[in-house]
């Protein structure tokens, strides 16, 4: 209290005392006095003691500015503050002078980390068993020879096709880069030892890069879906001492980049749906991770779409439960639409388009694989086919001299030659026994024709010339035989719906010649009216049937060389329909003689690019990986089929050394494999009897027990079958490595699946069984997991293919008949 304070005090207690010795009346009357003084003095005491408290306040303030080396407050707006006297203030000598910056002490931003030992140190184990003697063996295993091919084709610029998308063989190509790699390096055939010049060791580092993060991403993601992280250390030891996995990302493949990207961007949608605060930072960095990552998975093999539709699944699933939240209004809801339409289709797309982009700006010399694509993308090129318009004319008139190439799909060029269709085929029917005519994958002379008027009797190109336009009626005549091309109402040979394509031979019967074709040009909104050289899409109507001249993809027998077959089909309007000019000079000489050796010396590859857009050439692009990707049905010594995958049948030869019977061969753990496969049929059937026992209101597990089992199933065992059942209908070569994204979601579900067993285990309600299964269980997965470390260790020498085997050690490692491992008989 203040002194005044302290003085009123003591001036009213004589004022009391004296009140009390007087009557009644005037004790009343003083107390009430004396209530009101005292009511009087509480208020004042509580408001001097609010000044003295803030008073305090404002000089620990000031003790504070000062501390910090600055004076933020001048002594007038003290004063007011304090509603004190100014003479009560500190004086000037005890203000500091103003802040200039660097006397300003600012507490710094600090960050904390958390490091999660367990993910360290198998991360640590992945990259030992990963990265170790990477550089051998220094010879080409198994694909290697294709994307080995293709990063050395990235160094020199040249044009490549591959049926899937470009990135992973793009990273490839940056390590090879960044490492110095020129290029200049065959790869001829497996087994081929690479020269010095190629850094082995850079360009396989990538997918064993990969294949080393896929640890810790598993490890998070089994922890996002809700289970322990004891369970997620087991799926990531699993991983870690999976043999196929392995050997998978210790060479230039492309399987661990296309998991890694697939496991990670579900990781980061699990991320993205557990934060609550929408549209903040961290919602947005997970929901566009997510995206790009799972796109990345599809620019690196189209299979990364199975990954895509998994977590494009969740995502509709989750959006259904938001539209009953009926605290969203609809234009929360349209706005959460849109952003998820956003990172479902515009990132994507862009992303998808950026990496095409790259590659076809790198790729701008033509190649060995150029003549896949169209005339007019070859003729983009530098080099080659792409100098296909310097001195060649650009409209076809009466007397040019073409050669004819299938637009679309299958590259091959019109072809004929003097063999003539059998009398009779196999099937007893009859033929024309006309001069054949049939589609050639090859440059050859036998593919040049003459285009020409039926009124006109030479071939000469007249001056000024008569140029073909749209709906003109012309022949085609063979260049080397001189035959008009021709089709008469007899069934193609392997085609029997449709007719028979030849070249007419007078054979001095009643079999006259059907040999008039109409042309029509297709893209003639853009190439005008006029035949152009390759640029004009063009289609040839028989005018005696009206069919379309076609190139049916049906290879001949023998007897027309194995080359593919011409027909004409009714249903005009097909790809298989469309040709364009490729080569075209005009003849000038009407010596037949001269004129065959003039087109005999004919230059089939020309000089100087023409131009097309980025999209033009992205377009024709993603149509020959479609169509091509899709006529590649072989067979192979090491093919399987989807059957196969489940139990391990068949592995694949990856590499032999040619010294010994150390080689590489890609198979898996055979104990984990099984396991797996047996969780898969064990989980289906658990699942049918939970659902059973809840129709019928028994509830035998905790709901949350319930609930993390349902998420294994959507998640791990939805994601299995995305990844396996399509394998059912490709028709295409099958490998084991195909299996191996399906094959990671099987891993997945066996680790919940264990832990899942563990919870029931602890259901038990005597405790005495309890403890007793609580121990075998234990005993039990201890032993499971020794056994799979025990076959690691046994399988480990066909990953790294650095142990020269006996052939009774490699026939002890033979634990199916259907293994098919090589050795070296001495």
């Amino acid at each position: 209290m203040t002194n005044k304070l302290k003085q009123r005090k003591k001036s009213d207690k004589p004022a009391k005392e004296n009140d009390s010795d007087g009557n009644g009346s005037g004790t009343i009357c003083n107390s009430e006095t004396s209530l009101d003084n005292n009511v009087s003095l509480a208020s004042e005491d509580a408001a001097n003691e609010k000044d003295l408290k803030s008073s305090d306040q404002l000089e620990n303030n000031e003790k504070n500015y000062q501390n910090n080396g600055v004076e933020t407050l001048s002594k007038k707006k003290l004063m007011r503050l304090k509603k004190v006297p100014s003479q009560d203030l500190m004086s000037d000598d005890d203000f500091q002078p103003p802040s200039a910056f660097f006397n300003k002490d600012v507490k710094p931003p600090s960050f904390q980390f958390e490091i999660d030992a367990a993910a360290v140190i198998m991360l640590v184990l992945a990259v030992c068993t990963r990265m170790w003697r990477l550089e051998e063996p220094r010879s080409i295993v198994f694909d290697e020879l294709h994307y080995g091919k293709f990063a050395s084709m990235y160094m020199r610029r040249t044009f490549f096709f591959d049926s899937h998308p470009p990135l992973g063989k793009q990273l490839v190509a940056l390590a090879g880069y960044i490492s110095g790699f020129d290029g200049n390096s065959q790869f001829d055939r497996i087994g081929g030892d690479y020269s010095e010049t190629v850094p082995i060791r850079a360009l396989r580092a990538v997918p064993a890069f990969f294949g080393s993060l896929l640890i810790p991403t598993v490890y998070y993601l089994v922890i996002e879906l809700g289970f322990t992280s004891r369970t997620a250390m087991l799926a990531g030891i699993l991983i870690i001492f999976e043999n196929a996995y392995l050997t998978q990302s210790r060479f230039i493949l492309m399987e661990s980049m296309l998991i890694w990207f697939s496991a990670f961007g579900l990781l980061a949608y699990l991320k993205f749906r557990k934060i609550s605060s929408t549209f903040s930072k961290e919602w947005w960095t997970w929901l566009i991770t997510c995206s790009v990552s799972l796109t990345c998975a599809i620019c690196v093999k189209y299979s990364g779409i199975f990954s895509a539709l998994l977590v494009v699944g969740l995502l509709i699933s989750d959006y259904w439960k938001m539209i009953s939240d009926a605290s969203l209004s609809a234009v929360t809801l349209l706005v959460h639409l849109f952003v998820r339409f956003v990172a479902v289709f515009i990132i994507p797309t862009c992303i998808y388009l950026l990496v095409f982009y790259i590659h076809l700006n790198i790729l701008t010399k033509a190649g060995p694989h150029d003549n896949i694509m169209t005339s007019g993308f070859q003729a983009s090129l530098e080099g080659g086919l792409a100098s296909i318009t310097k001195g060649q004319p650009l409209e076809i008139a009466h007397g040019s001299q073409i050669t004819l190439r299938h637009t679309h799909g299958r590259a091959c060029w019109l072809h004929s030659h003097p063999h003539v269709y059998p009398l009779r085929y196999p099937d007893k029917r009859g033929s024309s026994h006309q001069q054949q005519v049939t589609c050639y994958s090859f440059k050859d002379v036998n593919n040049w024709w003459i285009v020409k008027r039926p009124d006109v009797p030479d071939l000469v190109v007249s001056d000024p010339i008569d140029k073909i336009k749209h709906g003109d009626i012309v022949q085609i005549i063979h260049g080397m035989t001189s035959r008009p091309l021709n089709s008469h109402d007899v069934a193609a040979p392997m085609s029997p719906q449709n007719q028979e394509v030849s070249c007419y031979v007078d054979y001095n019967i009643s079999f006259p010649a059907q040999d008039l074709w109409k042309v029509e040009i297709l893209n003639r909104d853009t190439e005008g009216d006029v035949w152009h050289t390759i640029h004009s899409h063009v289609r040839f109507v028989h005018t005696t049937s009206g069919q379309a001249l076609k190139f049916s993809g049906k290879q001949l027998p023998e007897w027309g060389f194995n080359q593919h077959e011409i027909v004409t089909d009714r249903l005009i309007n097909q790809d298989d329909t469309i040709w364009n000019v490729e080569e075209h000079r005009y003849t000038k000489k009407a010596d037949q003689k001269e004129r065959e050796r003039d087109m005999g010396m004919a230059e089939f590859v020309p000089l100087q690019p023409t131009k097309l857009t980025f999209f033009e050439k992205m377009w024709e692009l993603q149509y020959k990986m479609f169509t091509t990707n899709s006529e590649n049905v072989q067979d192979h010594i090491y093919s399987s089929t989807a059957s196969d995958w489940l139990f391990l049948t068949r592995g694949i030869a990856y590499w032999v050394s040619p010294h010994s019977n150390a080689q590489i061969h890609l198979l898996g753990n055979v104990v984990t494999w099984y396991t797996a496969t047996f969780a898969l049929l064990l989980y289906t059937s658990v699942f049918v009897f939970y659902l059973l026992r809840r129709r019928r209101q028994c509830y035998d597990i905790p709901e949350d027990v319930w609930n993390k089992f349902c998420i294994a199933g959507k998640v791990c065992f939805v994601g299995y079958l995305l990844h396996f059942i399509p394998y059912f209908f490709v028709d295409r070569t099958l490998f084991l490595h195909h299996y191996l994204p399906a094959y990671f979601f099987k891993l997945l579900l066996l680790v919940t699946l264990i832990e899942h067993i563990s919870c029931l285990v602890c259901l038990v309600k005597y405790s005495f069984i309890q403890s007793i299964l609580r121990h075998m269980f234990i005993i039990g997965i201890t032993i499971w997991i020794a056994i799979v470390l025990y076959t690691f260790r046994a399988f480990v020498s066909f990953c790294y293919g650095t142990y020269p085997l006996s052939t009774q050690q490699v026939l002890q490692l033979r634990w199916k008949d259907t293994w098919d491992f090589i050795i070296h008989v001495p």
